[in-house]
């Protein structure tokens, strides 16, 4: 009889809220879905516009990232102007936070889509 794995279970890695709406546990406002991401708009939205786009690979964050998801990184960023294009935004703003220090909440890598109203700088 083979030895138990030690290995988490797939479905457990990403045991975020993220891999709980990419396995459908949690439902979302989908406003687009490839085999490579999913974009749903953000429960507690910043801003008129606030759509959250996660890859469905589970990467805790951009500092995590290495040369393997070069494509993905710039697939991420082609559906985010897509879905801001979709929305009808004439300006947006994308933004990564990467660690807790920067204001990362949910460890699994997600681009935020921003618009629908004037956006201060510098943000936060």
């Amino acid at each position: 009889m083979p030895e138990p794995s030690s290995e988490p279970s797939p479905e457990l890695v990403n045991d975020t809220i993220f891999g709980r709406i990419l396995r459908g546990e949690i439902p979302c406002d989908q406003v687009y879905a490839d085999e490579r991401c999913l974009a749903f708009r953000d429960v507690v939205p910043q801003a008129p516009v606030h759509i959250l786009v996660i890859p469905r690979e589970h990467l805790v964050s951009l500092a995590e990232a290495s040369e393997q998801h070069e494509q993905l990184l710039g697939h991420l960023l082609l559906v985010a102007a897509r879905v801001a294009q979709q929305e009808g935004l004439e300006g947006f703003r994308t933004v990564i936070n990467s660690g807790a220090e920067a204001g990362q909440t949910v460890f699994h890598l997600h681009v935020h889509v921003i618009g629908g109203r004037s956006l201060a700088w510098p943000p936060g």
